[in-house]
């Protein structure tokens, strides 16, 4: 039987953390490392044994937190460019190493996403009064659907260039792939929300 952790206890722990962080920080919503470490927390608050809490190295190529044995990947979209309705993935994974080919950088990708179990993202829109919070499960399932994408090459810059290419099913257009050819990194753009399972909603007031 699979164990359920995105309860609501989890969740009310991890909206009540950033509740908490806005009161340092009252316009600059957690991001990375440190959302990262607010999730961790939240399950401890939630009643989850420290031996069942289990973070990767910072930056390392696989999960971020291992939750009971499920391997959690943690995201954030947070800058001010964030549309309620369009998920980024600023960083899916990075591709440096091996071949520089549309194949081998799909094939290096899902590699990557076999390597979690569930993703986790926090988004927050910037409204003019407030934040608009969504704390959002993406289906790996639904990423690993770049698998026989058309990509090809993209942009203008000198030496390894960038390939990108619309991931499509059934003729709806589901994201844009894009592996940049600069830093490395695979990145998701125009991920419709309403893909995903949203998990909470909330307003946080900016002081």
């Amino acid at each position: 039987m699979t164990v359920e952790i995105f309860t609501d206890q989890v969740l009310s722990a991890i909206q009540s953390l950033i509740e908490r962080h806005h009161t340092i920080y009252p316009r600059l919503p957690p991001q990375g490392l440190f959302f990262e470490a607010i999730v961790e927390q939240a399950f401890r608050l939630a009643g989850w044994p420290d031996r069942e809490i289990i973070r990767t190295t910072p930056n390392s190529p696989q999960h971020d937190l291992s939750i009971g044995g499920i391997r959690l990947s943690i995201k954030s979209e947070t800058g001010k460019a964030t549309k309620a309705s369009k998920i980024a993935i600023t960083k899916l994974c990075t591709t440096e190493t091996g071949n520089w080919d549309a194949s081998s950088l799909v094939a290096r990708a899902i590699a990557h996403i076999n390597r979690c179990d569930r993703m986790l993202m926090l988004r927050a829109i910037w409204k003019e009064s407030a934040f608009e919070y969504q704390l959002a499960e993406i289906p790996l399932s639904l990423l690993s659907r770049m698998n026989g994408a058309e990509l090809c090459e993209v942009g203008r810059r000198h030496g390894r260039r960038s390939f990108a290419g619309d991931v499509i099913s059934e003729g709806q257009k589901l994201f844009r792939v894009h592996f940049d050819g600069a830093d490395g990194k695979c990145q998701i753009h125009r991920l419709p929300v309403d893909l995903c399972l949203m998990l909470r909603r909330w307003q946080q007031p900016i002081l």
